[in-house]
């Protein structure tokens, strides 16, 4: 990304749906000014092709005086006069021809920077839209359907290219054909271009009903087309639960019910453009009927000459055309507007910044949590008085109930959501995490859940995406310590297995265990590890924790777990239920006070044939309780 991408990705975006293009455009100034210039150039030259078609029928065919600006009579002159031109018509074809050959020049670069100027703009837009979705809050993606996402940043973005490329020139040719036609038929006769422009006014008022009524449903549109693509995105991927459940025919009703919604609209849409098109055309053979019929009157009469009758029909026809085209601009326009807007409230929502005077400190990883209280959206408490520490080397387990708060509570280390004034303080070596840059903080903490997240990309580049630099022998070594470097080396293509979307060509602990190395190869200070060897059998469960062990052993480590095996050879084993710590001690401790943790425990070892006091089920390295 070269150094004008990145500033211009710098820009604020506090701007207005019109101003919110024009700050796309950067410095594509330069190619406005030529695309206003090629515009007029292909208006100016179309017109003189009436004008030279006037003065050949009135004063070289016909005997009338050459009435014609200064410039143009002293051309004629230097040509040998209209006398010359009587013998020479062929002259008067070439100009007709050398006109139309430069309004079509003209218009050719027109249309080729009017492409280039829209792709542009597309293309800077995209990378903006991109790169502010990336730095809002999670609170926001959460809030957000990823297809409605998708949409805005695809069709809506589709839809800005295609007016700047295909009706931004032409709204400014309509301009410049209704301005300059308007000159030129008022500089040959009065009367005849105001009987051109009686039905004007019905017209524009007519149009500005219209474009009311089109915007609207042109936000019906794009809203039902968002509520179907994030239906369908769900849904393909979330495929296997819907074939689980043999709900295929369900989801397909579903669907099918959406895209009528989204039809329903477009076939009122439909019926507006064909009223207004329909209308236009009346109007559009009206003015030509009035024109032809006040034109011949008024030529029979003597008042009009043929030339300028000639030249006033193909100027009205050149009125025309605007007013013919004006349904398919409005209509365009509308739905630029409108997708424009939708652009604009994503790019007007607030992004995560951190303040001037955030801090960047060597992090080392003790976390401490002091009387902390936190609730979604300043609602009832989540988390209530919680305080705990874990230092480096150290590992705390925690155990808890389905809304217990314990996703709650890594949300909170990572700064997805940061507490309250008030409600307590999270340290993290003794410093307010809310005073280090979030970006800062986040690569020193390790996250892996119990639903891992893996790109569409090989193995090795899933295990390496905090690194794309890392050897391969980095790479394996963290995927040995997550017990898949064996399972991987048995893939055909071995490390450059590509894994499909979100991992779907692996099985669910497969998924984890890569997610498991993604984080170790990292390196954090800070490793949490959210249920996140739940789909793996317990044997496999007491190998990777007893790989862990060894290496991560600078590393303050959190494992949230429902199984009493994965947690009771940590340090400290802290008891979550209602948002509050029942209890917290080591495994030996809490299974002396007959509390949940120990009911628990029972629990799950009442099938194994072990006594309470045994060695724990699935502890690496021979760990005895307590120890």
């Amino acid at each position: 990304m070269n150094k004008r991408t990145v500033e211009y990705l710098k820009l604020p975006w506090r701007k207005s749906r019109p101003a919110l293009i024009a700050a796309a455009a950067g410095d594509r100034h330069f190619h406005f000014f030529l695309c206003c210039v090629a515009t007029a150039g292909t208006v100016v030259f179309s017109f003189l092709s009436p004008q030279v078609i006037r003065y050949t029928v009135d004063s070289v065919i016909g005997s009338a005086p050459l009435d014609a600006p200064v410039f143009v009579r002293r051309m004629v002159d230097a040509a040998g006069g209209v006398a010359f031109l009587r013998k020479n018509l062929g002259i008067c074809a070439c100009l007709i021809l050398g006109a139309a050959l430069c309004s079509g020049l003209f218009n050719m670069v027109r249309r080729y920077i009017s492409i280039e100027i829209g792709e542009t703009i597309a293309w800077r837009l995209r990378n903006k839209l991109y790169a502010h979705i990336q730095q809002l809050s999670y609170d926001w993606h959460v809030g957000c359907q990823t297809g409605d996402i998708i949409q805005r940043c695809t069709s809506d973005m589709d839809t800005i290219r295609n007016f700047i490329q295909n009706q931004m020139s032409e709204l400014l040719r309509t301009l410049c054909v209704f301005v300059i036609a308007l000159y030129l038929m008022f500089s040959m006769d009065v009367f005849m271009s105001l009987t051109a422009l009686i039905l004007i006014p019905a017209i524009l008022l007519f149009s500005f009903i219209y474009f009311q009524k089109v915007a609207r449903e042109f936000v019906r549109a794009d809203a039902a087309e968002g509520s179907m693509q994030a239906y369908a995105q769900e849904n393909y991927t979330g495929v296997r639960v819907v074939r689980a459940f043999g709900r295929e025919a369900y989801a397909a009703a579903v669907f099918s019910q959406k895209t009528k919604i989204y039809a329903d609209i477009w076939t009122k849409i439909g019926k507006m453009l064909g009223l207004f098109w329909g209308l236009g055309d009346f109007l559009s053979v009206a003015q030509i009927a009035i024109i032809v019929g006040a034109g011949i009157y008024r030529s029979v009469q003597g008042e009009l000459s043929p030339g300028t009758f000639l030249a006033f029909y193909a100027y009205c026809n050149w009125m025309i055309w605007p007013v013919r085209q004006l349904g398919r601009i409005l209509s365009d326009l509308s739905k630029t507007l409108v997708a424009a807007g939708r652009v604009r409230d994503i790019l007007s929502v607030e992004p995560e910044t951190d303040k001037p005077d955030s801090l960047s400190p060597a992090i080392r990883g003790e976390i401490r949590f002091d009387h902390v209280t936190f609730g979604y959206g300043g609602g009832e408490g989540v988390l209530r008085d919680i305080s705990f520490t874990v230092r480096p080397g150290k590992t705390l387990a925690i155990l808890g109930a389905t809304g217990s708060g314990k996703s709650s509570l890594v949300h909170l280390i990572s700064r997805l959501y940061d507490v309250p004034d008030g409600n307590g303080v999270i340290t993290i070596d003794g410093i307010d995490i809310r005073r280090i840059a979030r970006k800062k903080l986040r690569r020193h903490i390790g996250l892996c859940l119990q639903e891992p997240f893996l790109f569409s990309k090989t193995i090795r580049e899933n295990i390496a995406a905090s690194n794309t630099a890392m050897d391969l022998k980095e790479i394996r070594d963290a995927a040995a310590a997550a017990w898949i470097d064996e399972t991987v080396m048995g893939f055909p293509e071995g490390y450059e297995t590509v894994i499909g979307e979100r991992g779907v060509t692996l099985s669910g602990g497969q998924k984890q265990r890569v997610a498991i190395a993604r984080m170790l190869a990292a390196k954090p200070p800070v490793m949490i590890f959210d249920d996140s060897l739940s789909a793996v059998d317990t044997e496999t469960d007491a190998k990777i924790r007893g790989n862990l062990r060894k290496r991560v052993k600078e590393a303050a480590v959190i494992i949230i777990s429902h199984r009493i095996s994965t947690l009771m050879a940590a340090d400290e084993i802290l008891v979550l239920k209602d948002g509050t710590i029942e209890e917290i001690g080591s495994h030996g401790e809490l299974l002396a006070r007959n509390g949940s943790y120990r009911r628990i425990f029972d629990l799950q070892s009442a099938g194994t044939g072990r006594a309470v006091n045994d060695a724990p089920y699935g502890c690496p390295d021979g760990m005895a309780a307590g120890k």
